[in-house]
């Protein structure tokens, strides 16, 4: 045995159960908006950790992060950015308490500074042009924050109205800074993704739109105060959920649902998602979302005391090796919240398959 252990070397223990079948591990994911912190991380080492022994088993992984570059959140992130470099030009507009306050956003500014100077700058009377205005700082009911975001959402389309098609500079600097950060955390991290997937792909190429339709065809979505609505409780979940609002735009559901459907249109035989806690409940409604478009999931890490794991496969197979090593994964992460340099990230039921 020792003597083969020699011989074989770092290929010691490696098979082909897997058969090189094609497998898609997302993790990580995190909205470019901020630094990572500790869950992200943790969610890093499990997912990276898995993708390792899925290879070594002899799957055919693909390690991706889904960056969400489209929608309200990026759209925050940018208005935050301009506002600080606003700021730093005199430009005297108070800063929102729900836009971003890390001091990342002001080193984004000063960067924009350095680049462009005055560029950009605006009136402060043409920024705050029809909006609503804040409320008193110490109210926290229900109204005040509905007026702060309609003040959000109104500087955001100013912004949009102001800056004209350097609105786009500005919403890709805040993008690329953080998505930057991220790659350079993870890789110091020891953490490398073969894709980084766009959100905005998705609407870009009209796939949203179609995954929508092609729910609305097969009878899964209704009307209602004239939103669409996915009957996820069909599927299980708590209750339906919007798939595209009365104004027209689609909800993050949406782009969700397409980017499952993209993942088996790449040809993938197996999906996982590693998500955090928070993330439990998505578990239902996207497994019911793919249900419904025929892909015919399965999904696991139902207990949500850690980190919930999502599996799907676009045909069901029959595959004792596939949880053989999800087992293996389960019980090395076990063992490894055992060290000190890892035990407040407590891991509980990560998988169960």
């Amino acid at each position: 045995m020792v003597r083969a252990v020699l011989a074989e070397g770092e290929n010691y223990g490696r098979s082909t159960q897997g058969g090189w079948q094609k497998v898609q591990v997302e993790f990580v994911s995190a909205n470019p908006t901020g630094p990572l912190h500790v869950g992200h991380g943790r969610g890093a080492a499990y997912g990276a950790s898995l993708s390792s022994l899925l290879t070594f088993a002899g799957w055919d992984v693909t390690r991706e992060y889904y960056v969400n570059d489209a929608g309200r959140q990026m759209d925050i992130l940018g208005l935050s950015t301009w506002l600080r470099y606003l700021e730093q030009h005199g430009i005297a507009v108070p800063f929102l308490p729900n836009a971003y306050q890390g001091s990342y956003v002001r080193d984004m500014a000063a960067q924009m500074t350095a680049a462009h100077g005055q560029k950009y700058v605006r009136s402060a009377a043409a920024v705050l042009a029809g909006t609503p205005g804040l409320p008193e700082a110490e109210r926290a009911d229900d109204e005040a924050k509905r007026q702060r975001d309609q003040h959000l959402d109104a500087l955001i389309a100013n912004a949009k109205e102001l800056l004209g098609p350097d609105w786009a500079y500005v919403h890709q600097h805040a993008l690329s800074e953080q998505l930057a950060d991220c790659r350079d955390d993870l890789e110091q991290f020891g953490v490398h993704f073969d894709v980084w997937f766009s959100e905005k792909a998705l609407f870009d190429t009209g796939l949203v739109a179609r995954c929508v339709d092609l729910l609305e065809k097969s009878g899964h979505l209704y009307v209602q105060n004239g939103a669409r609505w996915f009957r996820s409780t069909t599927f299980g979940d708590e209750k339906d959920r919007v798939v595209q609002r009365e104004n027209g735009l689609y909800t993050y559901f949406a782009s969700d649902i397409a980017y499952h459907l993209n993942k088996f249109e790449r040809g993938f035989d197996k999906v996982i998602n590693i998500w955090g806690a928070d993330h439990h409940g998505y578990i239902s409604r996207v497994n019911g979302a793919i249900t419904a478009l025929g892909l015919m999931p399965t999904s696991c890490g139902r207990r949500s005391s850690s980190l919930p794991c999502f599996i799907a496969t676009a045909r069901r197979l029959d595959n004792d090796a596939f949880r053989r090593v999800c087992d293996a994964a389960r019980a090395a992460w076990a063992r490894s919240v055992t060290t000190p340099a890892v035990s407040s990230m407590r891991c509980a039921s990560l998988i169960s398959i």
